[in-house]
């Protein structure tokens, strides 16, 4: 079976490379600018993809004809988003399109990654079915995808998931434990909010659901997070008391702390029964991931 991926050189697009080889797929990763991965895994097809580019698109996914394509490329920075919302949309709907319209062409499953920032953080603990309500722009752009996705005429997953962390790799950016480890590190203080809440993913855990998604030929809408609902505040503490850190420099805080563009919402988190039954998917415990992430700091 031949994956394609787009947005290869994010955090989750770098494992799912790695995660696919070792499962013995052939592996096509796309992305904006150098594959950042090539020199720790070679054995793969590497091409520069702009999704915003529907020649490119359309060029590069037609000569590839996968079987699955993981449509992970996207504009995530909730605030950029909001103060940038024509190329948010340029990016998250558009891009989105083209993809969907390459995979159309040829008959190839989507695996869409989406957002818990498709609700409204109202109720928490949201089931696939849900009805879904955004507060800020990047949700409501993923919101828009996932309605193409839905109905477009092409094999389609959507994985929603929420707050993914793990090992900082080449180019990606920093996550709740390791802001706050290297933070605490320095001896610089963290105000770290209270009220907001989520199931936070261990980024390899995401990358092997998405792939027990594309090994089962698995459709439909899966919610794929840990299994832990805890507050940014919680996760600060945790790392900084399994670190041995001075949690003295942590500061809790509600959210109207913060002047951002982009609102939050409050409270979120995945009920993740579903993906439990249907693909055997199990994630491990916050603590466990923090320990894996302290453990293999940056190495993939």
């Amino acid at each position: 079976m031949t994956i394609l991926i787009t947005g290869a050189n994010g955090l989750l697009g770098q494992y799912l490379v790695r995660h696919l080889l070792q499962q013995n797929y052939k592996v096509i990763a796309t992305g904006k600018g150098p594959d950042r991965l090539a020199p720790q895994h070679p054995h793969y097809t590497y091409h520069e993809m702009d999704i915003c580019d529907a020649t490119q698109v359309h060029t590069i996914i037609g000569n590839a004809r996968p079987d699955v394509l993981v449509h992970a490329a996207a504009m995530t920075q909730v605030d950029e988003c909001e103060l940038n919302p024509a190329v948010c949309e340029r990016v998250n709907v558009t891009g989105t399109a083209h993809v969907l319209t390459a995979a159309e062409a040829t008959g190839t499953q989507v695996i869409y990654v989406s957002t818990d920032f498709v609700f409204d953080g109202e109720k928490g603990n949201y089931a696939e079915d849900d009805d879904l309500n955004p507060v800020n722009y990047y949700g409501f752009t993923k919101m828009q995808a996932e309605a193409m996705v839905q109905t477009s005429d092409v094999p389609w997953s959507i994985v929603r998931t929420c707050l993914v962390y793990g090992n900082v790799l080449q180019g990606t950016r920093q996550n709740i434990i390791t802001w706050v480890r290297d933070n605490l590190v320095q001896g610089k203080p963290v105000k770290v909010v209270c009220d907001q809440w989520r199931t936070p993913t261990y980024v390899e855990d995401l990358a092997k659901g998405i792939g027990l998604i594309a090994a089962k030929q698995a459709q439909g809408i899966y919610h794929l997070s840990g299994k832990d609902l805890l507050t940014p505040y919680d996760m600060a503490m945790e790392t900084a008391a399994y670190l041995n850190l001075d949690s003295t420099l942590i500061t809790r805080v509600d959210a109207s702390t913060f002047t951002q563009p982009g609102r939050r919402p409050p409270k979120t988190g995945f009920k993740i029964d579903k993906a439990r039954r249907d693909l055997g998917y199990e994630p491990i415990s916050f603590r466990e991931g923090l320990l894996l992430v302290t453990r293999n700091s940056a190495v993939i």
